[in-house]
Formats: C-alpha cells, sequence, structure tokens
C-alpha cells in the first residue's frame, strides 16, 4: 500500500493522554486510530499505534464516506475491531521473533532422546547464540557460544552431539 500523505511518525499517547472520539481521530485503551490521507490516490488509510511506540503497528484502507470523498467517520465499532487486528498483528509478530530467536529440534540416539536448542541474542554489533543440550526430563547436559548465524537442524544437532558437545567449527 503506498504510504499516506499524513505523517505516521505521530507521538505515541501517554497514560495520562485523555480519550479522543473524534470522526479521523480515535484513542483508548493504549491505542491511537489516526485516518489518512492516502497520498498515491483519492482514498483513505488508517494508522493504529500502540501508546509508546513512534510507528503504527497496522496501516490499512479505510472505508470512503457516503459522498465518496471523505473517509468514514471511526467509530466505538471500528475501533475495537482496529484494536482487535493491530493487537493480532503485533502477536504474530512477536511470535515470529520468538521462532526465530529460539530454535529447538529432538535428536534420538541409541543412548538417549536429546532436545538441542539454539538461543540467539540479537545485538547489531556483536549477536551471539547458545547451543544448549538437554535429556528427556530437562536437565541440561551441554550449553556452548556459537555465532548468531549457526544453523540448527536435525543434523547439526546430531553432530554437535556425536562431537561429545564440543563447539562446532
Amino acid at each position: 500500500m503506498p504510504m499516506p500523505s499524513d505523517t505516521l511518525h505521530t507521538h505515541a499517547p501517554t497514560e495520562t493522554e485523555p480519550e479522543i472520539q473524534e470522526p479521523r481521530l480515535w484513542r483508548a485503551d493504549c491505542w491511537t486510530a489516526r485516518v489518512i490521507k492516502n497520498e498515491d490516490d483519492d482514498g483513505w488509510a488508517v494508522a493504529m499505534t500502540k501508546r509508546g511506540e513512534s510507528e503504527p503497528a497496522l496501516v490499512g484502507p479505510w472505508t470512503m464516506g457516503r459522498d465518496k470523498k471523505n473517509p468514514k467517520p471511526l467509530d466505538k465499532s471500528a475501533f475495537s475491531t482496529l484494536v482487535k487486528t493491530a493487537s493480532e498483528v503485533l502477536r504474530r509478530h512477536e511470535q515470529q521473533l520468538h521462532a526465530q530467536l529460539h530454535q529447538s529440534v529432538t535428536v534420538n540416539t541409541a543412548a538417549a532422546r536429546i532436545t538441542v536448542t539454539l538461543d540467539i541474542v540479537p545485538d547489531d554489533e556483536h549477536p551471539s547464540a547458545e547451543l544448549g543440550a538437554f535429556d528427556a526430563a530437562g536437565a541440561a547436559l551441554a550449553r556452548v557460544r556459537v555465532p548468531a548465524s549457526f544453523k540448527l537442524s536435525a543434523a547439526s544437532a546430531a553432530v554437535w552431539i556425536e562431537n561429545e558437545f564440543r563447539r562446532p567449527a
């Protein structure tokens, strides 16, 4: 979707800011909905920003009003739907990030079933990761630091186990 012409970098509401219920601006429940003009066409968009955030969690198309020129005014029902949608977008983003940073595979060896985990610590300058091995009861068998670029798979985990949990090269 093309970027709307109104700024999306709005200051986030603070806890002390009052609720607002205007046709193009609605603030409640730690969310702000702002109806904005789409700069590339005659349409409108709505940006949902969570309190404390400088960027919107969701920007999507907004319905035209009856005059086919102006946007439909925000109302309680629309705002509730937008809050639910924006919250879901944030939840999915958090789940995706967690899945990228915390991976695990289970390897069945002749002696035991071992779960190998990779926990990545993101950092712009010095990202790192820790490879861990756990028995079926969850007891730690080994932990080693690895590059954040380490690719965890059943095969790489099996090789690490076979090498007696020595740090992978």
